[in-house]
């Protein structure tokens, strides 16, 4: 059949050579790593806020004519 085509025939006695005990898998503990990370928090939520407050601010005066 075509391709995009269904055809139940098609469909049985389907043979899958299925082998789980070959060589050619790739090893996940190849790149592992081990160690910590920290995060350096730089400024408070509150602060955060004030700045986006502040350049909201700047937008709305330099929008006027």
């Amino acid at each position: 059949m075509g391709f995009g085509s269904y055809d139940e025939s098609e469909q049985a006695n389907q043979d899958f050579d299925i082998d789980f005990e070959d060589d050619k898998g790739h090893d996940t503990e190849e790149n592992a790593h081990s160690g910590s990370l920290e995060f350096d928090i730089g400024a408070s939520n509150d602060e955060l806020l004030d700045r986006l407050q502040e350049i909201k601010q700047a937008d709305d005066t330099a929008a006027e004519p």
